[in-house]
């Protein structure tokens, strides 16, 4: 395994690092080497919209939403020969 140390990095991202690696129960070490395993996947990421929202906003859950109630009937779709 190689050792990486990095010099000059801000207070500020040490410790945004620090709260990030609690939110995911993990160590400060452990949390950088997942993101840096991450970076350099080959897995490209989803490049379209709709997934790119799923992906950001899954952890906070669905909502079921009911469908509003039709103002007027049904139409029988016109086919033209």
């Amino acid at each position: 395994m190689a050792a990486l140390s990095i010099r000059d990095l801000d207070d500020t991202v040490k410790e945004k690092l620090r709260v990030r690696a609690a939110r995911h129960g993990r160590s400060m070490e452990a949390e950088i080497r997942a993101i840096l395993t991450s970076a350099v996947s080959d897995e490209a990421p989803r490049a379209d919209l709709f997934h790119a929202l799923v992906d950001r906003f899954t952890w906070l859950g669905g909502v079921d939403l009911e469908p509003p109630a039709r103002a007027t009937p049904p139409r029988a779709a016109e086919l033209f020969e």
